[in-house]
C-alpha cells in the first residue's frame, strides 16, 4: 500500500459467497475487511483459527456465533474468538459489514 489512506471504492473485490463482496486491506498484522451484502446474501457457518471483530456499517443483518444469534442493526459490534462457528445474512434489504482479523486471512488476499 503506497498510502496510509484509501476508500472500499479503490478496493479490489472478490465473492466470497453469492452475493456477498469482500474487499480487504492488509496491514503487516491485521487485516480489515469490507462486506458488501445483496439482499438476502448468507455467509455460511464456518470457523477458522483467526480472531475476527467487526461491526454493522449499514442495513439489518442476522448473525450467530456459536449458540448464539442476534439481529444486528447498524453500529452493533461483535467479536469472535478463533475456532468459534459463525456466520450471516443480510435482512430486508443490502447490508455492509466492516470486518477485523487478526492474524492475516491470507486466503482472503489470493486473486
Amino acid at each position: 500500500m503506497s498510502s496510509h489512506f484509501t476508500s472500499s471504492k479503490e478496493l479490489r473485490g472478490k465473492e466470497i459467497a453469492a452475493g456477498v463482496m469482500m474487499k480487504p486491506l492488509p496491514g503487516h498484522q491485521l487485516m480489515l475487511s469490507y462486506l458488501e451484502f445483496a439482499p438476502g446474501a448468507e455467509v455460511p457457518t464456518h470457523s477458522h483459527p483467526h480472531e475476527q471483530g467487526g461491526m454493522l456499517i449499514d442495513g439489518r443483518f442476522e448473525m450467530w456465533i456459536g449458540q448464539e444469534r442476534r439481529i444486528l442493526q447498524r453500529g452493533d459490534m461483535y467479536m469472535i474468538a478463533g475456532g468459534v462457528p459463525h456466520g450471516g445474512r443480510a435482512l430486508d434489504g443490502p447490508a455492509v459489514v466492516l470486518d477485523a482479523f487478526h492474524p492475516l486471512r491470507e486466503e482472503y488476499l489470493k486473486p
